[in-house]
């Protein structure tokens, strides 16, 4: 006699509306044991599997019941067996089975009334969904800290430049000083403040231009700039600080090395439903090869690879950074995004 478990359905049976359940279960718990939906995945999986009784904590002893639960004597042993062991625990009407995560033990499952299969797979459904819930987790917390080291990639050199010019100023030309010591305090707000996921492109391009006027005042005459944006492009969101490190990354290799005069040509428009932003410079170039290994991250161009690993990763494979560039010939870095994308707010 074959026996057919409580929460999969016979072959004629509609499959979507248990795997839609499933599912359920597997979000509520997205935020761990204790998470606010904790209560809500128990009651869930409890129904899923259609057992009297069922029961969810974490290592802090917090217990949650769905259903009839067992007696409390009975539920006690069991848990300090579980947690001292790590290994299931049979009691008379009770299973207890641990649930580890990423092979540590975070929590245990307790059913009553259920079976020993029922009880394996409701803790396999369990553990699954929590190592998801640990994997985004460490993808945001990935995010975060790649902007971290985008912040901290801020030149101190270019900092200490832009502050003695200002300073410079304040006797012979003390309107300029003061625009210039603005135009500083909002280039470190920016950069430095805490922010969403996503700003707009005419953030960024505000943001860049105040960047460009004090790379101006510290450079002089040896750097000329010209930047153009669509008005359709204005409001399309896309991740926080994805263009000054480009416009940085080019005065620093494309400008700062030269005695002579460089420019440097920011544009953004609309293709199709893309939009493409371009940051040239008419610097020495690099060899395409190095381009490559700089956008895999092998080089000195961090804050290349950082952007292009944060735009492939919210928008997918076919966008990100392209680097344009030959030796002796200048370097076009691309940024293509999507207009429109579900999700992407700023």
């Amino acid at each position: 006699m074959t026996t057919r478990l409580p929460w999969r359905p016979a072959a004629s049976a509609d499959p979507v509306p248990v795997l839609a359940a499933a599912q359920r279960v597997s979000d509520d718990l997205m935020d761990g044991l204790a998470g606010p939906r904790a209560r809500h995945a128990t009651h869930g999986l409890r129904r899923l599997f259609g057992v009297p009784g069922l029961g969810l904590t974490d290592l802090s002893g917090s217990l949650i019941w769905s259903g009839r639960p067992a007696a409390d004597d009975v539920v006690v042993s069991a848990l300090d067996e579980v947690l001292h062991s790590e290994t299931p625990v049979s009691e008379p009407g009770l299973l207890a089975l641990p649930l580890h995560v990423h092979e540590e033990l975070s929590g245990v499952l307790l059913v009553a009334g259920g079976t020993n299969t029922v009880a394996r797979q409701a803790a396999e459904l369990v553990v699954h969904a929590l190592e998801r819930g640990r994997l985004e987790a460490s993808a945001e917390q990935a995010a975060e800290a790649e902007l971290r080291a985008l912040r901290a990639e801020i030149s101190p050199h270019f900092v200490y430049n832009a502050l003695t010019v200002i300073s410079s100023l304040v006797r012979s030309d003390p309107d300029r000083a003061r625009d210039l010591m603005l135009d500083f305090a909002e280039y470190t707000r920016y950069s430095l403040a805490r922010h969403g996921e996503y700003t707009m492109v005419a953030e960024e391009f505000r943001a860049i231009e105040t960047y460009l006027a004090l790379q101006r005042a510290v450079l002089g005459e040896r750097l000329r700039v010209q930047v153009r944006v669509a008005p359709e492009v204005l409001a399309v969101a896309v991740p926080y600080l994805v263009l000054e490190p480009l416009v940085e990354n080019a005065i620093r290799h494309g400008i700062e090395p030269r005695s002579e005069a460089g420019f440097i040509q920011v544009q953004g428009m609309a293709e199709g439903n893309d939009c493409v932003i371009s940051v040239e410079d008419d610097g020495p170039g690099m060899d395409p090869a190095r381009a490559a290994a700089i956008l895999a991250g092998r080089g000195d161009g961090v804050g290349l690879a950082n952007v292009d690993r944060r735009l492939r990763s919210v928008y997918g494979p076919w966008y990100g950074l392209t680097v344009e560039t030959e030796s002796g010939a200048g370097t076009r870095v691309v940024v293509r995004v999507p207009r429109f994308q579900p999700g992407v707010l700023p």
